[in-house]
């Protein structure tokens, strides 16, 4: 491991980075601080006629707003997702979100980093307005609109 700014870092060596690939290309370890995982002043509702958005509330796009459609959302630092998070402490294809009739959920996909809900490292989860969700450098907060 070597030490980048305040996070430890070291080159992914499974799932997103196959050998053959430049360093540039590797998602690197991250690890969030869990006790700064603090919403704020955040409101769980922002106009419009949607069921679910995600606000970038901190990192590399803060203040960002990712409106989600019915059905799969894919987020990562890949060119073929529809949430870019381009930052390597992303994997390429890092989660999935998923708006049905039951609400929404996060689906962490095998990630090196992992995806954080409310400060705690989970695989998958349901999802509720206030919410904070957290890929790599990017804190994320669940918003409900009006659809």
């Amino acid at each position: 491991m070597s030490r980048l700014c305040d996070y430890d870092i070291g080159m992914a060596d499974h799932y997103n980075a196959p050998d053959d690939l430049p360093d540039a290309e590797k998602t690197v370890y991250y690890n969030p601080d869990a006790g700064s995982a603090d919403v704020g002043e955040m409101v769980g509702k922002i106009e419009g006629a949607f069921r679910y958005a995600l606000i970038v509330e901190r990192g590399p796009r803060a203040g960002l707003t990712y409106v989600l459609g019915d059905g799969e959302t894919l987020a990562g630092r890949s060119d073929d997702v529809e949430i870019f998070l381009g930052d390597v402490t992303v994997s390429r294809h890092h989660a999935r979100f998923t708006v049905d009739a039951d609400g929404l959920s996060v689906e962490d996909l095998r990630s090196t980093n992992g995806t954080y809900i409310n400060a705690d490292r989970q695989d998958t989860a349901r999802l509720q307005p206030g919410d904070e969700v957290i890929i790599g450098k990017f804190h994320l907060v669940v918003a409900g609109g009006h659809g």
